[in-house]
């Protein structure tokens, strides 16, 4: 049964859903909010089914990261990340956004109509902290995990590339 990090679904790393139409990689930030029914079918604000056996939908994402980066180099002096905070104020479906990856987790995806969007998160960006607690050695499935099982006031702490 998927799990739901920011109102888009958190399924197994072999399947994930995916809006039609929505690009990859850094700095895109398509696709469409989706919601799933307690039978698996899901369905976007418009009401909408994609039946969970024949969604065309589902398919093998690939991270938006342009190459892997390590905790080391997050945190390294004069390096070229700085630190962003966000609160974000989750909202009926949930915070807008997706979490993938391992030491360290990244945004894989952000909604652009949802919260987190509206807060100033972006793809790409790395998660270092929820709600105070260190992340970073964390995987994704524990991250969502606390964000989940937290309040609807997330605040989160990442780090972004500077602009060079």
């Amino acid at each position: 049964m998927p799990h739901f990090a920011g109102g888009l679904p958190d399924v197994t790393p072999s399947k994930e859903v995916k809006a039609v139409g929505g690009g990859g990689g850094c700095g895109s930030q398509g696709g469409s909010r989706l919601r799933s029914s307690s039978d698996g079918s899901r369905y976007t604000r418009k009401g909408v089914v994609l039946p969970r056996s024949s969604s065309p939908v589902l398919s093998n994402p690939k991270s938006v990261l342009k190459r892997p980066v390590s905790t080391e180099e997050l945190q390294r002096p004069g390096g070229p990340y700085i630190k962003r905070t966000f609160t974000i104020v989750g909202d009926a479906v949930g915070w807008g956004f997706v979490v993938r990856g391992n030491r360290p987790c990244h945004i894989q995806a952000v909604e652009p109509s949802g919260p987190a969007a509206a807060a100033g998160m972006k793809v790409c960006q790395f998660v270092v902290s929820v709600n105070g607690l260190n992340v970073l050695n964390l995987d994704y499935r524990t991250v969502s995990h606390l964000i989940l099982t937290g309040p609807r006031t997330v605040v989160m702490e990442v780090m972004e590339e500077t602009d060079h």
